[in-house]
Formats: C-alpha cells, structure tokens, sequence
C-alpha cells in the first residue's frame, strides 16, 4: 500500500468515509512527513490543534455524521486568521500576532470537517512571486535544489507538491496562486472576485485579492472550492450567487465548447518549450470536441504596468494600519511619530516598503490623475476586452500561466525582472474573473510548466470539464525524491 500522504482529497475522503484509515492516522502521516521536510513550507505547525480536530473527526466519521472535508488535513497560506494560532502574514511586524477570530474561508472548511496542520510560508504580505520576501526565508520548490516555488503562495504549492499536507488554501492578488501552482506541478484556482470571502485575511490590494485552493488535482481544488465559497455578510464585496457542485461539474464534457486563443498573449520571446505546450493544450482541447477560436484583447499589453500602480497604490492605504499601536510590532521612539518610523523601518521588507512607496506616491495629490486614475481606466478596458470576447459565445480562453519553469533563489535581483512573472496572470485579476492553472509538461529542464484557463464570471464550474481534459491527457507529475 501506497503512503497514506499520497493518498488524494477524493481518495482519502472515500476512505475515511469507508473507514478503511482513521483521521488520526492520516494526520499523524502528515506531520510526520512535515518534521522531516526541509522545504522550510510551514511557519507554524500546530501538531496539538491538528490531534484534536482529527481525532474529534474519528469519533464523527464512526458515528456516520462525517461532513464533506471530515478528517482531510489542510495547510494554510499565513495571511488567513484563524483563531488562536499565530497569524504572520510573513511579516516581522505580525511576528507575534495571534488572531482571536477567524476568517471566514477557514471557518468553512472546519465546518466541513478538515483539519489544521499549521500556517504556511508565503511573501511578506503576499508581495512576491516567488516566496523569497518571506520574513521567516525563502521555501524551496520539491521539484529541484535551490527552485523557489513561485509566489506568493510559495508555502502552500511546495506544500502540496511534497505531500506535506492534501491540499491547501491561498490567495491570489495579480497570480500568486496560479503561477506557484504552475512552477510546482499543482492545480490552482483563482475564483471570481467575491465568490470567497476577503474577511479575515490579511489585504494586500482589497479590489484585487481573492482566497482559492491549491491541491494535487483538478477533482481535489473543486472539492475543495466548494466548501470555502460563500456568502458572507462581514465581507461587503461578498456576492450572493448559488455556490455549484464543482465536482460534479467535472463530467460535463468540452465537445462544443468555443475556447479562445487570444493573439496577445503570445510574448515576445515566446520559449519554445512554452509555445509548444500551448500548441500541444490546443491540441488537446481539439481531439476532445472543443472547437478552437482565435481572440484579441488589445489592451492585455497594459495589464502588468497598470496592476503595478493599483495594487501598490491600495497596498499603502491597507498597511498604513501597522504602525506599532494597536498590535503587532512596537519598536519605541523618541515620539509617536518616531515610534510610527522604526517600527514600520524594522518591522517591514524591502520589497514591502518598495510597494508602500510606489503607492503612496502615484495616489499623492500631483500624480493620482497621472497614474492611478490612469490606471484604473486601463483596468476597464482590460475587463471590457474579456467582456467582448465572451460576447462571441467563448466558453474558456487558454493561455500559458506563466512565462517560464521555476528559477534559483536569487537568480531574478532585478524587481522589474520578477514583476513580469505575472505577466500571464494579471488581467484575470484586473477584470475579475475566474482563471485555472492545470499542469500540463515539462520544460527543457525537466520542470513544471502549466496552462492556464480563464472563464465568465462565476462559472468556474465551466472551467472544471475543460480542465481536466487537460490534466487526463497531461497525466500527473510528482517531483522526484529528496
């Protein structure tokens, strides 16, 4: 028999349910796993939480009142609070801070069952794309020596990668759950703006961010996405919109379906081995039924420039609240403003302090028209481009998710260089919408690289039949042993 930590959501939810293991069992295989893993993936590990929830998960799956998430053990990106157990968002300034709520995607999977293993590492802030501004050090990617995992939910797709937990939660701002799932070999998704709640988790841009799951496949993130989906009443951009069985969505099939191929996306050095993937997705999607059609969508050349002056800009108004007084970090000056100064100067990262600086520039009084207005313009046009696209009856557009397999630690000093990681991912988050990384190959080097399909507004149960045709004729990869 296989390891238990092999085992995926929909197999181990069948075999719990089937009691052929025990949540304790499977729990304890996990944390097992965790202490011998040195992907430094988990900042905080809650082994005593984690007992007592699967063996709460035992005595319910023994009296045949298991929920849907009943005795799977989750990680959980550290920007998301969870009550009692120390919340950092990969800062020093929430070094010490331990939440005494709950937010509410986290809530819904102990409701439905699952089980906490700890807080997983992650971008300071989630700033990154490539896990390596984390407070607590860089994660490393299971699929090679001295790989980052993408970012900024690096934690979470190393996590899964390495079976070092069934599946995982993260959140996306600009890609930071699609791109680490690419660079890893997991399957990531990013729902439509407000179809999960924002409330207690930690805000980066608060018109961008959106929680989803991370897992091994594309059964697994619908399983997973249909437990933390919700109306939440304490989240005002929180949509009222029936939340599907996106698992039973997985068998509707693609034959008819009209998948757009947008000419823009198509950069300028295309790698070969990333162009040939897509050809090889379209093929795919062609030899299942789906009728292929080329689309535009102009201003997806203005996307990267435009999310880097929003997302920042809204970045300095939400972390203008870490100022030493209330909680977190206090670093004591000679006044309260001296206070203010040296507690955000130790207690934030350079790349943290980078954006804070972009945005509180572009939103100052002599460049808000110039930049953020601009900006925020650009963003209508980039959402009208997609709006027009599936005014042609396109089900699903199909791109790479991101530019290139994972780098060194360190290889990408250049800011400007590691931005355009993001360049494949972006406009999703600036119009809104649903978008899927599947893995799909492997570069020259023998790494990971994914395709990504992007969907109409809260249909991301039309996405989950195209998706896994490309998962069945991809096949799956596990990296190789440590």
């Amino acid at each position: 028999m296989s390891a238990l930590t092999d085992l995926t959501i929909a197999e181990a939810r069948d075999k719990l349910a089937a009691k052929e293991i025990r949540a304790t069992e499977l729990t304890e295989a996990y944390l097992t796993a965790i202490e011998a893993s040195d992907l430094n993936a988990f900042i905080t590990v809650t082994p005593e939480r984690a007992h007592e929830m699967a063996e709460a998960s035992d005595t319910r799956l023994a009296a045949g009142t298991g929920r849907a998430l009943e005795g799977i053990p989750l990680g959980i990106k550290d920007l998301f609070c969870t009550e009692g157990v120390r919340t950092t968002a990969g800062s020093k300034i929430l070094g010490n801070f331990t939440p005494t709520y709950e937010s509410t995607v986290t809530q819904n999977l102990w409701d439905a069952g699952a089980v906490l293993l700890g807080k997983l590492n992650l971008d300071e802030f989630a700033m990154g794309s490539s896990n390596e501004t984390s407070a607590f050090g860089p994660v490393l990617n299971p699929w090679g020596e001295n790989l980052v995992p993408g970012g900024s939910s690096g934690g979470s797709a190393a996590a899964v990668a390495a079976h070092l937990c069934a599946g995982a939660t993260g959140t996306d701002t600009g890609g930071s759950i699609r791109q680490p799932a690419a660079l890893t070999a997991t399957v990531g998704i990013k729902p439509t703006y407000g179809r999960c709640s924002r409330w207690g988790i930690v805000a980066f841009a608060s018109s961008l961010d959106q929680a989803g799951p991370i897992a091994r496949t594309v059964k697994d993130a619908a399983i997973l996405l249909r437990e933390m989906a919700s109306l939440d009443l304490k989240d005002s951009t929180s949509v009222d919109r029936p939340v599907p069985d996106y698992e039973a969505a997985l068998e509707g099939g693609v034959k008819g379906k009209r998948i757009g191929i947008p000419k823009e996306y198509r950069v300028d050095p295309m790698p070969p081995a990333l162009d040939a993937l897509w050809q090889q997705g379209i093929d795919w999607l062609k030899d299942a039924g789906a009728e292929i059609v080329p689309v535009s969508l102009p201003h997806t050349k203005y996307a990267l420039a435009a999310y880097y002056i929003v997302a920042p800009a809204e970045a300095s108004s939400n972390l203008a609240r870490y100022d030493g007084v209330r909680y977190g970090l206090r670093v004591e000056g000679d006044d309260i403003i001296g206070m203010y100064e040296a507690t955000r100067a130790a207690g934030f990262g350079d790349e943290v302090k980078r954006r804070i600086l972009i945005g509180t520039y572009v939103l100052s009084a002599g460049y808000y028209d110039a930049y953020y207005l601009r900006a925020q313009k650009v963003r209508s046009l980039i959402a009208r481009d997609f709006n027009r696209a599936f005014e042609k009856d396109i089900d699903a557009l199909l791109t790479p998710t991101a530019p290139g397999p994972a780098f060194s630690i360190g290889g990408k000093p250049d800011p400007v260089e590691m931005y355009l990681n993001d360049v494949f991912t972006v406009p999703v988050n600036m119009a809104g919408l649903p978008g899927i990384s599947v893995p799909a190959g492997l570069s020259e080097t023998g790494l990971p690289l994914g395709l990504q399909l992007i969907g109409r507004p809260f249909e991301e149960d039309g996405l989950m039949p195209i998706a896994r045709v490309i998962e069945e004729a991809a096949g799956h990869f596990q990296p190789p042993a440590r």
